[in-house]
């Protein structure tokens, strides 16, 4: 048997399981890639005070001693970023895949926790915009996210996040992804594709009543476990699609606040076939 192509998540941790780097893994070993993870972040949620969050930075310097290890193995197929804390960590992280030009980059550019609406940390988007977007491969905005990015504010529909995704490209990453998803109106759950060339429109249907909790990094995951695997990146994006759609689905109540995707969905529809 061959040895497993690498996949590593950068992100923070979410001990109810849907998000952060147990959504990234178990994606990862959906796909058959060996995960690996250097933690950012460790994100809590009371019950006794509405699921309110709360969200704990690792140190910069524990995150970079995390890279060094994650990239002393064998050579990496293609690394995500997820939650990150502040710019410091967001620096860190840009050195080492400056470092590592040949491994491809998903960003995944988390701003908020669900359920909230306020940007974990303002200095943030600055960093990201600044020092990951332009090391790229795909990332992974949703529509505030892109909104933010993009510096266009609120996006309310396809021709806005047409707009968001062409700055966001501009500003160095290869191929850009906006999330409409749920968000939008209509039955769609739609997502924007810019690869600097052509506009290319992704859409599934909305699963009434959704669980998911989670989609985000779970999306962002299969895309950079579909590169690692060999996959270019805009099949990828349309696997990754269908497999985060067939994660909701199979989604589930976790408790009367959140429902997460259930990431083995995609493989447990195939094995129901057969």
């Amino acid at each position: 048997m061959t040895k497993p192509n690498l996949t590593l998540t950068i992100a923070g941790n979410d001990a109810s399981g849907g998000a952060g780097i147990a959504a990234d893994l178990k994606t990862f070993a959906e796909y058959g890639t060996y995960g690996i993870a250097a933690l950012t972040t460790i994100a809590t949620m009371d019950p006794e005070n509405n699921w309110s969050h709360g969200v704990t930075a690792i140190n910069a310097h524990v995150v970079k001693d995390q890279l060094v290890t994650a990239f002393a193995g064998p050579k990496i197929g293609a690394a995500k970023t997820g939650m990150l804390p502040d710019a410091d960590v967001v620096n860190v992280i840009a050195d080492k895949m400056e470092q590592h030009r040949d491994t491809p980059l998903v960003v995944d550019p988390v701003m908020v926790c669900k359920g909230e609406d306020e940007v974990l940390n303002p200095q943030n988007v600055e960093a990201i915009k600044n020092r990951l977007i332009p090391l790229a491969t795909v990332t992974t905005p949703n529509l505030f996210e892109a909104g933010q990015l993009a510096e266009l504010g609120l996006l309310f529909n396809l021709e806005d996040m047409k707009k968001a995704a062409k700055i966001i490209h501009e500003k160095g990453a290869k191929i850009v992804v906006v999330k409409g998803g749920k968000a939008l109106a209509g039955n769609e759950a739609i997502d924007l594709v810019y690869d600097g060339n052509e506009y290319i429109t992704l859409t599934s249907p909305k699963v009434e009543n959704a669980n998911n909790h989670g989609a985000g990094c779970t999306f962002a995951a299969a895309i950079t476990a579909g590169i690692a695997q060999g996959l270019d990146p805009i099949e990828a994006i349309r696997k990754a699609k269908t497999f985060v759609t067939e994660a909701i689905e199979a989604g589930f109540e976790y408790n009367e606040f959140v429902g997460p995707v259930f990431h083995s969905g995609y493989r447990l529809n195939r094995q129901d076939s057969i």
